[in-house]
Parts: structure tokens; sequence; C-alpha cells
């Protein structure tokens, strides 16, 4: 298997999608990848599952000691949280150099709800790094992946590779990736439970949030957690959404969900994915509510928007 690696000419931005069956396969295009990032000097980031990482520490020996080895398992468990926490993270910690990373945001245990957020970041880190001096491979496992989701690598990247060599992707659409992940949540269950929330009634609605928190089992840090998610959301309501929201809440026996309506409209793809200090005021209270919980997801329509997150019940 060729290894990914080289940039295109007129952008020193390389994204490429490694599609691979089995171990061997996965080290025969990854190995090399760090190899020839390690001998040209360059700092080298991987972050996959914990079962890949430990494939890949015991394939590159000593040189592990030269590699930033994270579990995207735990880093990157919401995958909205990988742009900053993880890419850019190292990205800006190595500015002025180029870096090569691998990262695996999409594997078989991912459920399906967390999917259209894995493909959705792999869309925009194609608008993060534009221009950027960075190489990013990502290994989609052929043989344990949906068929729709590895379609969707060859739609967020414009480069693939594979046992047949290295080529451009005939697919190449992550445009059509963003606007397919900005569809209608799902129904909520009769059960939700909702509050209006306005600017004189934040307050209320943190505690509202947290009584039910509390009562549907969440942990004392979850509980800030959640809190700090419905004040972020309540507050785009009253700032972008003409004032005022609605606050909903559910549960089943594995998380809590909080719904929040009303947060004005949602025109900016990289909004919550950008570091804190580089973002809108509208994409800060996006990004905190990202590193907070579990998964969150919006869907912008007519009306304005609607975001959703998640949080698992311990």
């Amino acid at each position: 298997m060729a290894a990914a690696s080289g940039r295109a000419a007129e952008d020193p931005f390389d994204h490429c999608a490694l599609h691979y069956v089995g171990d061997q396969e996965y080290l025969e295009g990854t190995v090399p990848f760090i190899d020839a990032a390690l001998a040209a000097g360059d700092p080298v980031a991987v972050a996959v599952p914990g079962p890949s990482l430990r494939l890949l520490r015991g394939a590159l020996g000593d040189a592990v000691q030269h590699v930033q080895m994270l579990d995207m398992a735990e880093v990157g468990a919401n995958p909205g949280c990988i742009i900053t926490k993880v890419l850019r993270d190292f990205a800006d910690r190595h500015a002025g150099r180029r870096v090569h990373l691998i990262e695996e945001p999409t594997w078989p245990a991912r459920t399906a709800a967390e999917y259209p957020a894995c493909a959705l970041h792999e869309a925009l880190v194609n608008l993060a790094f534009t221009g950027r001096d960075a190489a990013i491979l990502c290994p989609y496992d052929c043989a344990g992946l949906q068929a729709q989701w590895i379609a969707d690598s060859q739609a967020t990247h414009p480069m693939l590779v594979d046992r047949a060599g290295r080529r451009p992707s005939r697919s190449y659409d992550p445009d059509r990736v963003i606007a397919d992940s900005n569809r209608p949540l799902d129904p909520r269950p009769w059960t939700a439970i909702e509050r209006q929330v306005d600017r004189d009634t934040i307050d209320n609605a943190r505690w509202f949030a947290t009584s039910y928190g509390r009562s549907a089992g969440l942990g004392s840090l979850q509980l800030v957690d959640l809190e700090i998610a419905v004040t972020e959301l309540a507050t785009l309501c009253v700032l972008y959404g003409g004032g005022a929201g609605t606050i909903r809440l559910w549960s089943d026996k594995k998380q809590l969900l909080c719904e929040v309506e009303g947060i004005g409209p949602l025109t900016d793809p990289l909004a919550g994915h950008r570091p804190f200090t580089e973002d809108h005021a509208q994409g800060r209270s996006l990004l905190m509510v990202h590193h907070v919980v579990d998964l969150l997801r919006t869907y912008t329509g007519p009306c304005g928007t609607t975001a959703r997150f998640h949080l698992r019940l311990p």
C-alpha cells in the first residue's frame, strides 16, 4: 500500500482518507506516513481509538517517543471538539512548522447519533485548515464501517489512499456533506418537558435544567456542565434569536437530552469549531457547549436554529 504523503501544489494542506482492511493494511498506510514526517524533522501526532493506538505503538518501536499519541475515544468522544481540542491545538503549538496528524474520528463503535457529527467534522477540516502547512491522514475501516460512511469519506477528503495507491477523490464534495448535516433533528418524545426563557428568566432556566438533571441521575460535575450549556444556549436565544427561546428536556436509561430552540440563524459552518480567541460571540458559546457535553447537534431552518445536546448518564 502506498503511503499517504505529499501535498497539493496550490495548497500546502493535504487531507487524505486511508481506506484499509485489517491490521496489516492499517500499518502499511500509517507507519510510512509517520516515518516520513519524523525523517523530515516534522512534528507528528496520532489520535486514534485505543486498539489502533496500541497497534501503532507496537509497530513504531522506539520512534513512538517522538510522536504525540492520543486515544481518540477519549479526546474526540464528542466529534465537535476534535478540530479545536486535537487538530488545531497540535498545529498551533507548532506554528511555523509543517505538522503531520493521523486522526480517526469514525470507527465501528460510533453510534448512529454520533456519526453525522463525525462526517460534519471531516468536511469542516477542509475549511479549518485551508492554506495551513499540514498533512492529515484519516483511516477508515472498510470492513467494519457502513458503506455510506465510506462513501462520505470520499466526499470529505480530496485525496484517497488504499492498496491500489494514492489518487484524487472523484466524489470530493465537502459542501454537500455540510449541507446534509443540517437536517431536522429527530422527533422528541412526548415526555419532554419545556420552559420558555428570556433575558429575565435565564437564572430560572438554569434551575429548571439542573433540577431535572439531578432527578435524571446526572453526577455533580455533569450538573455543572448542564448548567453551563443551558446558560450559553439560552443567552444565544436572547442575543440572536429575538430575545426568547424554548428549553426542552428528556432522558432515557442512557442519557439526558436538552434541546434549545430559538438561538437565531447560524450561517457560519465553522462557528463553534475555531479556537476561542478566533471565533465571534455566537461561535464561542457553541464552542463552550461542545466542550462540556457528549454530543451537540444543530439545525438551522427558516425559523432559526435549534440546538440539541446529549449528556450520558453515569
